[in-house]
């Protein structure tokens, strides 16, 4: 797909697009915060509330493909505003859910457009740039869901406390459909390729190299989630900090993402694998660090941030999907967010053993160091076998955008 109408305004794509990304993370991330509140209103217990999370997740690694696949023949235009409009509505029913159940379902049919959203929007946003820029441009959809860390989920959470939690689905409902307003009107209208078929979009399953870099986030990126998930009952049962500063480490977080989504893009459209590597390498070293620097609240807060600044690695890895997918590239850019969402279920499993086993809090991020271990062992794997020069250089296949 080519752009046309919009090429001459990059930034007012990424913008809108990356507005699409503050409301999925916003929702994605203050569910979590916001789970006691829902609990006592729907009258369930936290753990049970709990399934709400999980339920999203599910949606996301089922809607993630089956909409790239399905959505193959339509407008990429087109198809953000869809999925936009369901988010909206989605959200907007979650925040009149009446019971439980009801928020299940909803909290399912919600995470549907995620993936498919986050795959198509950066496709998008790299097709308005030039090709030695595409990680860049991907980073800047990303912001979206960065900035959420740090501005919406604290403010959702707070949110929650005055007016209730269901405000912020419906805020949330609400800037989703600003999104679809907006794609309308500034993302370029183009046609699909006249061979886009779902035939041809399955064909990402065909190539060893789109497995391989799944791999890499589907384990690499599980150690993030295995220390972000138990990070709140660490600060307090291990650095015991009081609970008006746990939100504080959470943003650190945050800001180290935006960071590192807004500085490693520009080595990844240098060398896109190596890049990867060294986030991996990086994620590691800092998780290995996070027991130890865990005792005081200062490096606790600087370990956690440099933790999130290796979360980089998501944007990275959708790059380097471009790269390796050949003409499906829909498929293998919503696939990429299904990944992820296996790792923020294999990182907090595996972190609950150990932490259940009696390894301690802190534990977390001796997982997370394998993990990141495991992700880049995957890795070595990938460059292994690949004999493209664009595993090293980062150079792009023209066609990706």
């Amino acid at each position: 797909m080519i752009a046309t109408t919009a090429t001459s305004r990059p930034r007012i794509v990424h913008l809108v697009l990356a507005l699409g990304g503050f409301a999925i993370g916003t929702t994605e991330f203050a569910t979590m915060s916001l789970l006691p509140y829902l609990a006592h209103d729907l009258q369930i217990s936290v753990p049970v509330a709990g399934h709400v999370i999980s339920a999203y997740a599910l949606g996301v690694v089922v809607g993630a493909p089956l909409i790239a696949v399905l959505s193959a023949r339509l407008p990429r235009s087109t198809l953000l505003i869809a999925l936009m409009g369901l988010y909206a509505l989605a959200n907007g029913l979650s925040a009149v859910a009446p019971n439980y159940r009801w928020m299940l379902g909803l909290r399912f049919l919600s995470g549907l457009p995620h993936g498919a959203y986050f795959g198509i929007a950066m496709l998008v946003a790299a097709s308005v740039v030039p090709a030695n820029q595409r990680a860049r441009a991907a980073g800047h959809v990303l912001l979206g869901l960065t900035v959420a860390t740090i501005v919406g989920v604290p403010l959702a959470n707070w949110l929650g406390q005055v007016v209730g939690w269901r405000w912020c689905f419906g805020i949330v409902a609400a800037l989703a459909l600003a999104t679809a307003i907006l794609v309308a009107i500034f993302i370029p209208k183009a046609q699909p390729d006249k061979g886009a078929s779902p035939a041809r979009e399955l064909g990402a399953l065909r190539r060893g190299q789109v497995w391989l870099t799944l791999a890499i986030g589907a384990i690499g990126f599980g150690g993030v989630f295995s220390v972000y998930t138990y990070l709140a009952s660490t600060l307090m049962a291990v650095t015991a900090v009081p609970v008006r500063l746990v939100p504080m480490v959470f943003a650190a977080f945050g800001v180290g993402m935006t960071a590192g989504n807004i500085i490693v893009p520009y080595f990844a459209d240098r060398a896109v694998m190596r890049t990867a590597g060294l986030l991996l390498l990086g994620s590691a070293m800092t998780l290995a660090l996070y027991p130890v620097a865990a005792a005081r609240f200062g490096t606790v807060t600087l370990d956690v941030m440099a933790i999130g600044f290796c979360g980089a690695l998501a944007t990275v890895l959708q790059t380097r999907l471009m790269d390796v997918a050949g003409d499906a590239q829909s498929l293998a850019a919503a696939l990429n967010h299904s990944a992820f969402n296996v790792a923020n279920a294999l990182g907090p499993w595996l972190g609950g053993l150990a932490i259940a086993a009696g390894f301690g809090w802190t534990s977390t991020g001796w997982v997370g160091c394998g993990l990141a271990l495991g992700g880049f062992a995957a890795w070595v794997i990938a460059l292994i076998t690949d004999r493209s020069p664009r595993a090293v250089v980062g150079r792009d296949d023209p066609a990706a955008a």
